[in-house]
């Protein structure tokens, strides 16, 4: 395992690269986000531990981070002042792009994953909005029902589909777009019976299933194949993993198994779980074959708690060993490790 500490400011996301196996983006904020700087790091995973390359600070705290998937050296970033800011870690110390239309903080931002040359960002005013790198102004807006009156904690593309979004808000929504269609979800799910929804993550082995996680300390598996038609009281997960004692902050699935999806949660751990629907064929060696109920911790595979504090972003590795993940927390602290090596027994 490797830690890095980001001293004096506290982290909300981290995210490897796309593009090289030993660089990490981490956002961070001063003072919890509440007030004062943001800062940027960028870090290397070296054989002596991790070290900052580079950092940038920005005028506001920063909630979130996303690589480019065209753009080897470029990341945006989610403030809390609004802005949308883009960066090039090969020149200077300022955003070579910067974009101000959400009224309220951004709380998350995603790239594209099918066609690359767009991402999307959501906002505490409710709205998501697609962008391009090379476009002064957003692309689309889209406003769920009810507008204002919620925050989008999240919006994330499909990995399958280059139109199809999903997002999450504080109403308890989970709703699906395509900006295609007008700027109206196709579908949404009333997921949470009234708790705010923090985080979601499509599964990068079947397209059908997505993940969501709350404030009321579960993960829900949904399969859309379920959901019907733009209606959605009666949708009901496929699977639901139980077992924080607070809130779930982030949630993401293994790019290496279908079964394996990390969270992040205010009980100052990180965990692994196994989805018992993806176990028809387990495709990684430390997957134990179990099937998990409904019941506290079943399915949970690992468990991390070096944090000492919240602990609010992960993301798993796209290279080398399939168990090495990140976690990043107001403790000050990214931890880099092995899940195979904090297994539940």
């Amino acid at each position: 395992m490797y830690s890095f500490r980001t001293t004096g400011f506290n982290g909300y996301a981290v995210q490897y690269s796309p593009f090289f196996d030993s660089r990490l983006a981490c956002a961070a904020s001063a003072n919890f986000g509440l007030v004062g700087n943001g800062r940027l790091y960028v870090l290397g995973l070296t054989p002596d531990g991790i070290v900052a390359e580079k950092w940038f600070d920005t005028q506001d705290g920063l909630f979130d981070c996303a690589w480019s998937e065209n753009h080897e050296n470029q990341i945006v970033v989610a403030t809390g002042d609004g802005s949308v800011k883009l960066f090039d870690i090969s020149l200077s110390d300022y955003p070579i792009q910067s974009w101000r239309e959400h009224s309220r903080e951004v709380f998350s931002a995603n790239w594209n994953l099918v066609d690359k040359s767009t991402f999307c960002t959501s906002s505490w005013d409710g709205l998501i909005k697609i962008w391009s790198p090379v476009r002064p102004t957003s692309l689309s807006t889209l406003q769920p029902p009810g507008g204002q009156l919620s925050c989008t904690y999240a919006a994330s593309y499909s990995p399958y589909n280059a139109t199809m979004l999903a997002s999450c808000s504080s109403d308890s929504f989970l709703r699906l777009w395509d900006p295609r269609a007008g700027g109206m979800p196709t579908n949404s799910v009333y997921a949470h019976n009234g708790a705010e929804i923090l985080s979601l993550d499509w599964n990068k082995y079947r397209p059908e299933v997505l993940a969501t996680s709350s404030v009321d300390r579960t993960i829900k598996i949904w399969d859309l194949r379920f959901l019907g038609n733009n209606s959605s009281s009666s949708a009901s997960p496929v699977n639901e993993l139980l077992g924080h004692e607070y809130a779930i902050r982030k949630i993401a699935w293994s790019p290496h198994a279908p079964e394996l999806i990390m969270s992040a949660s205010y009980d100052m751990t990180a965990r692994v779980w196994i989805d018992s629907t993806a176990l028809k064929q387990p495709s990684t060696t430390f997957s134990s074959g179990r099937q998990p109920a409904r019941r506290p911790n079943a399915g949970l595979r690992s468990l991390w708690d070096k944090h000492t504090e919240f602990v609010v972003g992960c993301d798993w590795s796209l290279w080398g060993a399939e168990g090495w993940v990140c976690t990043v927390g107001w403790d000050e602290m990214v931890w880099v490790w092995d899940v195979r090596s904090a297994v539940v027994q």
